[in-house]
């Protein structure tokens, strides 16, 4: 059996199977996508744009039928799936609009006085190894600055997205793009890491994933003197120092927890809260996660779904088990030790620094809260994590937020509710959260040849 299969995580049942590329159809692949590249990079600019142009309003005109395969893969519910979708058009409107003005040289001030600038080009042929969690916005915030940008792209999915990752590349030939500047590849990871990475013809390599995919992936690209853009794992806290409105910030916390059954590596999942706030937001939003019911296929606007496989809701389960085991107490929601991918919603309090829990991802709709003494415990809790990759920050002095948000050790950080990502603003952590970034301009720099011309 193809390790490339749709497994409906709604009934368990398997729906398509894709065929595993043989290590010929890669080599092959790796060999199209180089021959596309000069060709492709020398394409003017205006034509990139009108093909990708094309590619995004294909994402938004066939928004539901493309929310309905991601809802089979891994249990999207419908109307996230949607938003999915056209948020990824917008993203590659955004890069074809764009790249002009990012693309343009840099000029320097330089004490000679010389004409110096920086000229902005391509490099060749990058990886794309990309998660089954949000199965088109990530592809769009890869590929498309890339593409873009003049790179020619090779594309793994996850194995449990072979249906979305097949329609991408269909939608990319629909709209004009030249054979081989796209290459969606089934391949193992064996084959990713003893072909593909180590081939002089691929340039760079851009993981969203694992910590311990990621890993990999670094160490084989560092012998190989490849560069590599990381996005892993987060567990990111949501602290509450002072506040006008505990609804307001309640309902946040449930939405950045449950948004996509939980599985998001920048969702809120360590809600942090001082001492004199603690109480009632805890009693909150205990009541609205109590509220909360796992939809099933049919409720298309449900904010839970199931974890995207068995797999998945097993680990979950495993993890908080273990918290239980160790001490930690149930403050809102069921939590049992088997059953199929609905796994409830759920909150955790008493998990202290001595539990797994307490610096593991819970990849699922599952979170933690935590009670600070003052400002400074919050900001030791929330920094006390091998993970920095977003953060939320709820305060009434804006001038002690500020100050705040500069010690919060992550990537990204929004304050009362403020929004912290969007196609114009770059997306990325620090520690094991990875590193590099994407989307805005930033996103298309990571891949591009800053060659510095003097005349």
């Amino acid at each position: 059996m193809s390790e490339y299969r749709v497994t409906d995580p709604y009934t368990g049942q398997v729906v398509k199977e894709f065929p595993t590329a043989t290590d010929g159809e890669v080599r092959a692949a790796i060999e199209r996508a180089h021959a596309a590249f000069e060709p492709w990079r020398s394409t003017p600019m205006a034509e990139r744009a009108a093909i990708l142009g094309r590619a995004a309003d294909a994402f938004a005109s066939r928004s539901r039928e493309l929310a309905e395969i991601i809802r089979t893969e891994m249990g999207k519910p419908l109307a996230q799936g949607v938003a999915e979708a056209e948020f990824s058009s917008e993203i590659i409107h955004y890069y074809a609009d764009n790249a002009e003005r990012f693309l343009a040289d840099e000029v320097l001030e330089v004490r000679t006085g010389v004409d110096a600038r920086i000229r902005k080009s391509a490099q060749g042929v990058i990886l794309g190894i990309m998660p089954w969690n949000f199965p088109y916005y990530q592809v769009a915030r890869f590929a498309f600055p890339n593409l873009m940008l003049g790179n020619t792209v090779l594309l793994k999915h996850a194995p449990q997205c072979p249906w979305s990752a097949t329609v991408i590349a269909e939608i990319l030939e629909e709209a004009g793009l030249p054979a081989g500047a796209y290459e969606n590849i089934f391949a193992t990871n064996d084959q990713i890491g003893e072909i593909v990475i180590p081939d002089p013809r691929v340039r760079g390599v851009s993981l969203t994933g694992s910590e311990r995919a990621g890993a990999a992936v670094a160490e084989i690209a560092g012998r190989h003197l490849k560069k590599v853009v990381l996005e892993l794992g987060g567990s990111d806290p949501f602290v509450v120092l002072s506040t006008d409105d505990m609804d307001a910030v309640v309902e946040a916390a449930v939405e950045t927890r449950m948004e996509n059954s939980g599985q998001s590596c920048n969702a809120s999942k360590r809600f942090i809260v001082v001492d004199e706030l603690y109480d009632e937001f805890s009693t909150k939003l205990a009541e609205a996660v109590t509220a909360l019911e796992v939809g099933g296929p049919e409720d298309e606007d449900a904010l839970v779904g199931p974890l995207s496989s068995q797999a998945a809701a097993d680990r979950l389960r495993e993890q908080t088990a273990s918290a239980l085991a160790e001490g930690a107490q149930v403050l809102a929601g069921e939590l049992g030790e088997s059953g199929d991918t609905r796994v409830r919603p759920a909150l955790l309090g008493g998990v202290t620094d001595d539990m797994e829990a307490y610096r593991e991802e819970l990849f699922g709709p599952v979170g933690t809260v935590y009670r600070a003494k003052d400002v400074d415990d919050a900001v030791r809790i929330a920094n006390d994590t091998p993970f920095g990759l977003g953060s939320r920050l709820w305060c009434t002095d804006p001038e002690l937020a500020l100050a705040v948000a500069d010690r919060l050790d992550a990537g990204m950080v929004s304050i009362n509710g403020a929004g912290s990502e969007d196609y114009d603003m770059p997306f990325g952590g620090t520690k094991r959260s990875g590193f590099g970034r994407e989307l805005g301009p930033h996103g298309m720099e990571e891949f591009m040849n800053k060659k510095l011309i003097v005349g």
